[in-house]
């Protein structure tokens, strides 16, 4: 068997303790993510944030920090995903934005509102990406290096 993990990337935006996030129809529930999503041919893992976190909730974005770089194995598929997550500051709202498939919408919540739907969870990165952005977990954008 040959082992591809998935790149990914994920964004975090906050403003005034609420947290913009994905509620999605994944596997026959609806669950919350950042948003987040596969990094695509030829483009760079920022721009992949901003468009994913477009995408996702109608929201432009300007990323502004890496927060941390996550290795995370499904359990449901055993896909093993490498997620870059970025902190980023929400520019406009696009409410009339058509959301990717399988959206329901975007949600703001605080940590305990997200704590009050563990169940709810796409995965335990959620609140591991938040926690670190709440620690203070910032490097710098220069830390995303370009292909040659």
């Amino acid at each position: 068997m040959q082992w591809l993990p998935h790149i990914t990337v994920a964004t975090i935006v906050e403003d005034n303790g609420r947290f913009l996030m994905v509620e999605e129809h994944k596997a026959g529930r609806n669950v919350l993510n950042q948003p987040a999503g596969h990094l695509d041919p030829d483009e760079t893992l920022i721009e992949a944030a901003v468009r994913e976190t477009l995408e996702e909730t109608g929201w432009d974005v300007e990323p502004t920090s890496v927060i941390g770089i996550y290795l995370y194995t499904a359990p449901s598929n055993g896909v093993t995903y490498q997620r870059v997550c970025f902190s980023a500051k929400a520019v406009k709202h696009h409410p009339d934005y058509q959301l990717d498939d399988g959206i329901v919408g975007a949600k703001w919540l605080t940590r305990d509102e997200l704590l009050a739907q563990r169940d709810n969870w796409r995965s335990e990165l959620i609140i591991r990406c938040i926690d670190d952005y709440l620690a203070g977990n910032r490097f710098g954008l220069e830390l995303i290096r370009p292909s040659l």
